[in-house]
């Protein structure tokens, strides 16, 4: 028997070969397989092969995963040819006679680490011939620049040798990588030229042709990735994001057809070519994020280390199989960044929130801070902007529910939407607020400007941290308080963490009705036990009548949930009634929630502005409360169609 095991963020594998038919995992020395971590137990689990068949059970007390099966401790379940184990920190897989199959994913994270390891060896080359970092900073990216860049890494990988015949294999296999990323890359420069032109004043395209060119072999090139393209069909996906996956999918299968016309000089020239755009992207862009920004299919990045970089798709966190070539590096990048909105990082001021041109919002803590080094966090601000329909769609709020809401939108009530971090809070402020009629006065406040309304009359307003000398610092809570000075028919704060909340409920009790706001919070009953807490923060009064105040103002709670598959969700709807003196509660009663883990249905209670929205007609009941056994059918097929990629908080 064989085992192959590694770390979860290391793509190099190590070997245990063993002619033993069971074999204990654990820590401990003892054991014939010792996974040193301290999140693996003593004695972990313990694996049998017989009669062809290889089984494992869980002895210690933290689980293990089976492909997407979790046993807990005491459980026991067979492990089916090729299956990966997962052991947290570890990944395992068990080869019988055969040699041990390697998915597409760590194949890919293989590479991806190999052309890592070779655009860190040509950067240390380049910083012996001059300073890398200096020629960013002093000449930005011109042309004379660029040229020298990419013919010192010409330079470099022929001292190198990187061209030697002890590479040609592995080189072979990293050219599919790279092919398969033009291809992904060609279809989204396509797909909507304008709207993706611009991140943080780079085009997504400026480093990608190299300014060494050769076009015969530009030519040849573009010639296999359309011969690629036709034979994977792309042209018949209904969308981008259908495009991409099916490139994912598919592509190793075209590959082979490509091989024969990869001639010598044609592969160097495309290694070239990837590493002369790579380490651009690294001296004047975004590094290895410039890919994973431009991906659609892509809602969250995560640096957790230099080598760490995570992504989240369709809901789910996986491995990038991308890294930085340095913490330096890293750190680069991320000042880069915050200098595009006049924000600094540095040891004084280790932490800042700021945002990419097309609206991303970024978060990055460096050292001191950070122990482990640089960590970015950037959730991705969706090119495409979502409407009511998208969300019915894909199966996030239901038919009637909507109505209801754009019916109170119109009639000028008070909403809280409240979720927890990646519900769509945001997302669902910006969906709102797209029923506000165009003659409204709107004024947004925001840490980070992340909503973009549809109507004209909008200002925006986004706070401003302090400077170096500690002063100059302008909070939510003070753009709250300038607001009401603007003549506002509608308020919009992107979200209420503290003192700004009591703000916010004055503004909605005073002449400013149809105001909108978010809140972290798990259900409606919590949302305005937390709102409680966020007035206390700013006044020291009576809760009871804090209460009042809260009654007074909020009319409806709209409650995001994140579904453990990655569907994220509308569960609850619900009226804020009054304030119950007797009981010293607020009264809180659901108008929609989420039941049967189908859909958002009518609880068959009547909101006490219900007649003011029929007399206006907003709302038509027989709509609102239709049949609930159709409602459930479309709820069910909904939640089969339904991407999770709704939008992020």
């Amino acid at each position: 028997m064989k085992i192959w095991y590694n770390k979860i963020h290391e793509s190099r594998r190590a070997l245990l070969e063993t002619e033993e038919e069971v074999v204990h995992i654990g820590r401990d020395a003892a054991n014939l397989l010792v996974l040193k971590s301290p999140l693996v137990a003593k004695r972990q689990a313990i694996v049998r092969y017989a009669d062809g068949k290889l089984t494992i059970e869980n002895v210690g007390l933290n689980s293990c995963m089976v492909g997407e099966r979790e046993l807990i401790g005491g459980e026991q379940a067979e492990v089916p040819a090729g299956e990966t184990l997962r052991i947290w920190p570890y990944t395992l897989t068990f080869e019988m006679e055969h040699a041990a199959p390697i998915s597409r994913t760590e194949m890919e994270s293989h590479l991806r680490t190999v052309m890592a390891d070779l655009e860190l060896r040509v950067h240390r080359k380049l910083l012996e011939r001059f300073d890398v970092y200096e020629l960013d900073a002093s000449r930005m990216g011109d042309d004379e620049s660029i040229l020298m860049l990419e013919r010192n890494i010409e330079d470099v990988c022929r001292e190198m040798k990187l061209f030697g015949e002890g590479n040609h294999a592995l080189l072979e296999e990293v050219i599919g990588l790279v092919l398969r990323d033009l291809v992904i890359n060609q279809m989204i420069l396509e797909s909507d030229r304008e709207e993706r032109s611009a991140v943080a004043g780079l085009t997504y395209n400026e480093f990608d042709v190299p300014a060494t060119l050769v076009p015969e072999r530009e030519t040849e090139l573009a010639n296999l990735l359309m011969f690629a393209r036709e034979r994977m069909e792309l042209d018949a996906q209904p969308d981008l994001s259908a495009q991409i996956n099916r490139v994912e999918a598919k592509f190793n299968q075209i590959f082979p057809l490509l091989r024969p016309h990869l001639h010598e000089e044609l592969k160097r020239y495309i290694v070239l070519r990837t590493l002369k755009k790579d380490l651009k992207d690294t001296v004047f862009g975004y590094g290895p994020l410039q890919d994973l920004l431009r991906a659609p299919t892509i809602s969250e990045i995560m640096v957790v280390q230099s080598d760490q970089i995570y992504v989240e798709r369709a809901g789910v966190i996986e491995l990038s199989g991308r890294r930085f070539i340095s913490d330096k590096v890293t750190e680069s990048i991320i000042e880069r960044i915050v200098a595009q909105v006049g924000r600094r990082i540095d040891k004084s001021q280790p932490l800042v929130d700021a945002r990419l041109a097309d609206g991303s919002r970024v978060n990055a803590i460096i050292p001191p801070l950070a122990v482990r080094g640089p960590c970015l966090t950037i959730r991705k601000f969706p090119v495409h902007r979502f409407s009511m329909d998208d969300l019915i769609e894909l199966g996030s709020i239901t038919s009637p529910a909507a109505m209801f809401l754009r019916a109170c939108v119109i009639n000028r009530r008070n909403l809280l939407v409240s979720g927890g971090t990646g519900t769509g809070k945001t997302t669902m402020l910006n969906v709102l607020s797209s029923f506000i009629p165009h003659r409204d006065r709107i004024i947004t406040i925001e840490d980070t400007t992340e909503l973009q309304l549809h109507q004209e009359h909008v200002v925006t307003l986004e706070t401003k941290p302090a400077n170096v000398e500690g002063t100059g610092e302008y909070s939510i809570r003070d753009l709250v308080k300038n607001a009401l000075r603007m003549r506002p028919d509608r308020v919009i704060v992107g979200e209420c963490r503290g003192g700004e909340a009591l703000d916010m409920l004055q503004a909605m009790n005073t002449g400013h009705d149809g105001s909108m706001t978010t809140i972290h919070a798990n259900n409606t009953d919590d949302v305005l036990k937390r709102l409680e807490v966020l007035v206390l923060m700013a006044v020291d009064l009576p809760v009871s009548s804090i209460q009042r105040q809260i009654a007074s103002a909020i009319d409806l709670v709209v409650q995001i949930t994140r579904l453990p598959g990655g569907k994220r969700t509308v569960t609850q709807i619900s009226e804020v009634l009054g304030y119950d003196a007797d009981r010293k509660e607020l009264t809180v009663i659901d108008i929609f929630n989420y039941r049967d883990g189908v859909s958002l249905r009518p609880t068959g209670y009547l909101p006490s502005y219900i007649d003011e929205l029929m007399d206006r007609e907003l709302l038509k009941l027989e709509f609102l409360y239709g049949n609930e056994e159709e409602e459930t059918q479309d709820g069910k097929s909904a939640q089969k169609e339904a991407s999770s990629e709704v939008g992020a908080d």
